[in-house]
């Protein structure tokens, strides 16, 4: 089953009277990349919360933003004045005082601004209880996503199931055209060399070798077969319960070498005419397989 890399989900959930809210967005990359945006104070979960992530997406990049929020109103903050630095700070400004004959009166705003003074301290969490908020809150979203990823994937499938018509038509004209190939070419030969010789008996021995050499070497049998597996391979995979970008990727290129090696051995212009045509749709392809988890 095809799925998008490009997707977004949402999910909250409250739990002891606080509300967590997890946010995903996901965006198409060549491997696996798993962003955690979560609040200093809850750190310690991250990496529980990683692996669900992990478990739910096998490739792309993933911005998984985690936030919780006290119900009824903001979070609070605990404020400490740190006593030694604020003494510190004082002894400093009496022996400027002494030194310079500066006016020691110091005022409460002044040591306020000055750095550490005042200590902010969040109030303290409780991990499990976040891990377990979190994790719902996560899943909520991941689903969601997962669901936009189902549906953009639907779409994709869809035009890839299209496009692998259109090439496998192209190869079966190609297919037909093969053996007309040799005999053109042998009825061509035959009149090149009657207009040569001008009316002497023609080595039809030697003539035969020639179309057999010209034969094996514009042979594309093993090719089309490998190119029409190739197509029934990339089928088969698509209806695969599991990320198929990658295998996806790699077929596209064993059948890209396929149709070159056809192109290269083919002088005749209808069979390069449909190589041309299936390269044209093998891009179309390539495109969009960078957008397929």
């Amino acid at each position: 089953m095809i799925k998008s890399m490009t997707g977004y989900g949402r999910g909250e959930n409250t739990v002891g009277g606080k509300r967590y809210i997890a946010e995903v967005k996901t965006v198409n990359n060549r491997y696996r990349d798993v962003i955690v945006r979560i609040p200093k104070t809850l750190q310690g979960i991250e990496d529980d919360l990683r692996t669900l992530v992990s478990e739910k997406i096998k490739r792309g990049r993933v911005e998984a933003s985690l936030q919780v929020i006290k119900e009824g109103q903001e979070t609070e903050y605990d404020l400490d004045l740190n006593i030694s630095l604020v003494r510190s700070y004082l002894r400093i400004f009496h022996q400027l005082g002494e030194v310079f004959g500066l006016d020691e009166k110091v005022r409460v705003n002044d040591l306020c601004q000055m750095k550490d003074v005042i200590l902010y301290k969040t109030e303290e969490v409780d991990l499990e209880q976040a891990k377990s908020g979190f994790r719902e809150a996560l899943g909520q979203a991941l689903a969601s996503c997962d669901l936009m990823r189902s549906r953009e994937g639907e779409a994709i499938e869809k035009d890839f199931i299209q496009r692998l018509a259109l090439i496998e038509e192209c190869i079966g004209k190609i297919d037909e055209r093969s053996p007309l190939v040799v005999q053109d070419y042998r009825k061509k030969l035959h009149q090149r060399i009657e207009q040569m010789l001008q009316g002497a008996e023609v080595d039809e021995g030697r003539l035969m070798q020639e179309v057999a050499i010209f034969a094996d070497r514009s042979d594309i049998t093993e090719e089309v077969v490998r190119a029409r597996s190739h197509l029934d391979q990339f089928r088969s995979i698509m209806s695969q319960e599991d990320a198929v970008g990658r295998k996806l990727e790699f077929l596209l290129q064993e059948l890209h070498r396929e149709i070159n090696t056809i192109s290269s051995k083919s002088s005749d212009s209808l069979i390069s005419a449909k190589t041309v045509e299936v390269k044209a749709e093998l891009e179309k392809l390539r495109e969009q397989i960078q957008n397929v988890e």
